[in-house]
């Protein structure tokens, strides 16, 4: 196996087409378990300025997942996961639209406006932001084939028209991570396979997975400064990436072989966020995953 944090890679910068917009695109996912933290969104709010600042376009995915297990809980629902992807059935899918839709994405609206920015509130419903088909059966890491319900896999259809044309006008698209399919039918989409599908849809130059870990750890706990999409797919192999780390490298293996630049997988509560869209080699409490 290849030595997992020696940083000896170099990425290569990735330009955004002049005729969508003009500057480097940088898709944030925020965590739902980290938007009840004051810190954390004061944080998020000097990223955003930041990020704009140096000249990029932020595009926010967010998930909800705390939320959405608290409302389940008062309903006497289940949470249900399988390798970090929520199984999801149609009381399920009720909660999810109504958490993530509503509560979540105006609060985390409210917080961008607050950074000076211009915020729209979306889901990947909206004009087709996000098109998906019903996500087929998927191959366990312990083996046994799982249905995961209600859930969307996106379709590559192209940069969505509704995003470019915000962004081409200053504003930035907050997304929750709900899909439609072509037919109509609303389904649950995991954040951070959305974020890493529009991310590709859209060229970006980063994709920041912004969650309560200090990036991907190793086997003794440490943190892995620089991992490549090999490496990863060994970690998951090996079983030392499990639970919800093994969905994000996932994305992000998706992200990196469709073109973006690079991911950067961060604890959002403990390291300098506002860094994370221009830095060369993130720092401590990152985890950069390159090609």
């Amino acid at each position: 196996m290849e030595t997992l944090n020696k940083a000896t890679m170099q990425t290569q910068p990735f330009e955004t087409p002049e005729e969508v917009y003009p500057h480097f695109t940088v898709v944030v996912k925020v965590g739902g378990n980290e938007l009840d933290d004051p810190a954390f969104l004061d944080g998020l709010i000097l990223a955003i300025k930041t990020i704009k600042n140096d000249g990029h376009i932020p595009v926010i995915v967010h998930g909800g997942g705390k939320t959405i297990a608290q409302y389940q809980e008062k309903l006497g629902l289940e949470s249900k996961f399988i390798d970090g992807l929520r199984v999801t059935d149609a009381r399920t899918l009720e909660v999810v639209v109504a958490v993530l839709a509503g509560a979540i994405n105006t609060r985390l609206v409210a917080a961008v406006r607050k950074a000076g920015a211009k915020p729209v509130g979306l889901t990947g419903a909206d004009a087709s932001v996000v098109t998906v088909r019903r996500a087929t059966p998927i191959a366990t890491v312990a083996g046994p084939t799982v249905d995961l319900g209600l859930v969307g896999s996106p379709i590559n259809n192209g940069a969505p028209r509704l995003l470019t044309d915000l962004l081409s006008r200053g504003y930035v698209p907050v997304v929750a991570c709900l899909g439609t399919t072509r037919d109509g039918q609303v389904l649950n989409v995991n954040a951070d396979t959305l974020a890493s599908h529009l991310a590709i849809q859209l060229g970006a130059r980063r994709l920041i997975i912004a969650g309560g870990t200090a990036g991907v750890l190793d086997a003794g706990g440490q943190t892995i400064a620089r991992l490549t999409s090999r490496a990863a797919a060994q970690l998951i192999k090996t079983g030392t990436a499990n639970k919800g780390m093994v969905a994000k490298l996932e994305a992000c293996r998706a992200a990196l072989r469709r073109g973006v630049g690079d991911v950067v997988i961060a604890n959002g509560r403990g390291v300098a966020f506002d860094t994370l869209a221009g830095a060369t080699t993130p720092g401590p409490g990152c985890t950069q995953v390159v090609k």
